[in-house]
């Protein structure tokens, strides 16, 4: 994503280095994360770049190819890194990523709490939310899963403000270390209210929770399990439709010429005239999950 210093500061390098993670836009739809290497080249149907052409030039450079294609060399950011990560599971996408940011009101300096891990698609997100100063410690069961989310985050230069640990939250619970500690946590599991007692044991007062399910069974006994401890309970669905915009040519209606001295008569004609035109993308994202959000409700209301 960014480069990182030592201080835990994002610190972004307008150019392009040796050894830098870019995504090479070849087109809307097509996308990919390469890896800066002095020595090596990339080739795609527009021709063979080379690598050391691309140092030293800042993100965001059109660069060309042997055959004079080109590509746009663009900072990884976590909105581009979630359309090109290897997606291991299933995973959230902008629209719901950036809603979940802000229901769980996560600032700088936050100490956010996620089960799990899963690609790393929200963590990206979650660890520029919460920096410079801030951490986010992600979970999840399944040990090589979670061992390529750490290659990942190290590739995107967030993993000074991610900690990667391998535990069955379901099963076990979060770690007890994090006791009242965590400003928010994030479920992505598929019974999350096995997990919601002790969610509530983290959370500060006034925290929030939030958790994602496909299934609308599933929120309702999440919600059923979270009205004891937690209040303000609401669920969303995000449903995200976008448009192409285009320029093109489209006919404009029949018109009568004015009448000269020299014309017999009036005829029609029929113009073509340039337009910027919109209409719905025919890939229109559809029902991907619900998010349900509570807050932690205050000693003095559970008693």
């Amino acid at each position: 994503m960014l480069p990182t210093d030592s201080t835990k500061k994002l610190s972004f390098n307008r150019c392009i280095g040796d050894g830098d993670l870019v995504i090479v836009y070849e087109r809307h739809d097509s996308m990919k994360a390469v890896k800066v290497c002095q020595s090596s080249v990339l080739q795609n149907r527009f021709g063979v770049f080379k690598h050391s052409d691309w140092i030293g030039k800042p993100f965001g450079s059109k660069v060309f190819s042997n055959k004079g294609g080109f590509v746009y060399l663009l900072a990884p950011t976590p909105e581009l890194w979630t359309l090109v990560l290897s997606h291991r599971t299933q995973i959230l996408y902008i629209a719901d990523i950036s809603f979940v940011i802000m229901y769980l009101e996560i600032v700088p300096g936050c100490l956010v709490l996620e089960s799990g891990t899963g690609s790393g698609s929200l963590t990206t997100s979650l660890a520029r939310a919460v920096a410079p100063t801030g951490h986010v410690y992600t979970f999840d069961f399944h040990e090589q899963r979670a061992a390529s989310a750490r290659e990942d985050f190290e590739r995107t230069g967030v993993s000074s403000l991610v900690t990667v640990g391998v535990r069955d939250i379901q099963g076990e619970g979060f770690p007890d270390e994090f006791s009242g500690l965590a400003d928010s946590i994030f479920l992505d599991l598929p019974q999350p209210w096995l997990t919601i007692p002790s969610a509530g044991k983290m959370l500060k007062q006034d925290g929030i929770l939030c958790s994602f399910s496909p299934c609308i069974e599933q929120v309702q006994r999440s919600c059923e399990s979270l009205r004891s401890n937690f209040t303000d309970i609401r669920t969303f669905e995000i449903l995200l439709r976008t448009y192409e915009v285009r320029q093109g040519k489209v006919d404009s209606l029949p018109h009568k010429r004015k009448k000269h001295s020299n014309e017999v008569s009036n005829e029609q004609d029929n113009q073509s005239t340039a337009a910027v035109m919109a209409r719905p993308c025919g890939e229109t994202r559809g029902h991907t999950g619900y998010l349900t959000f509570a807050r932690l409700k205050c000693l003095s209301l559970r008693a």
